[in-house]
């Protein structure tokens, strides 16, 4: 069965498929994750879409390593 991005929960544990896209539940879990500064930009998305396997959670960790406070 395929996952939902758009209404499927999201936790640190789902993993990036071929499926992907940033909708507004992607949106919602980052910002819970990574605080009301998360914004996709054109790097980051090429990132999280570069074909490595990786999770929700990863992607998360990633942000926040780009984006010190």
């Amino acid at each position: 069965m395929d996952f939902d991005w758009h209404s499927d929960p999201i936790s640190h544990d789902t993993p990036i498929n071929l499926q992907y896209k940033n909708t507004q539940n992607v949106r919602r879990f980052l910002s819970a994750e990574c605080g009301a500064a998360f914004k996709f930009d054109r790097a980051f998305m090429a990132w999280i879409k570069d074909g490595q396997p990786k999770t929700m959670g990863e992607v998360a960790a990633e942000w926040i390593r780009r984006n010190p406070s």
